[in-house]
């Protein structure tokens, strides 16, 4: 274990490599319609993956893969639009978002939020990540509210 590592094994680093290639993943998913296996698949082989957390990946891109109705569903009480609407880039990670919030309460919901908007910043269009931030907060403050309204009281 490196000094970049947390006492539980997690580093964050790797986590948000993670991220950013699982939005790679998920908008080829999108794009192209392919089972979710072959994009993981591909992703593999053709990305360097040596440096993100492999399990991470795989889990948020199969999760996104197989709940995408339900998750689609859930951040349309959010949205201002229809989630086809949503530009593509944006949607995978409201998507991927939405995953980690509603089954992956390991993550806390800021990091969750934080590393939506960094995403949006790098890959969405110019004022993306104020879409996505201002999507995500209102479905943290729904979803986790215990834990949002414990850190907003501080």
């Amino acid at each position: 274990m490196t000094d970049r590592h947390r006492p539980d094994g997690i580093d964050p680093a790797a986590r948000s490599r993670a991220r950013r290639r699982a939005l790679q993943a998920l908008y080829a998913w999108q794009v192209a319609r392919a089972p979710v296996e072959q994009v993981i698949a591909q992703f593999q082989h053709e990305q360097d993956m040596e440096v993100a957390d492999l399990a991470y990946f795989e889990d948020l891109v199969r999760g996104v893969g197989q709940h995408a109705a339900g998750l689609d569903a859930r951040l349309a009480a959010f949205l201002d639009r229809g989630v086809e609407a949503v530009d593509p880039v944006e949607r995978a990670i409201l998507r991927i978002a939405a995953y980690e919030l509603l089954h992956r309460p390991d993550v806390p919901y800021r990091v969750v939020l934080n590393e939506a908007i960094e995403l949006a910043k790098r890959f969405g269009s110019d004022q993306g990540h104020t879409y996505v931030n201002g999507v995500l907060d209102k479905a943290a403050a729904s979803w986790r509210a215990a834990e949002a309204g414990a850190a907003r009281s501080r």
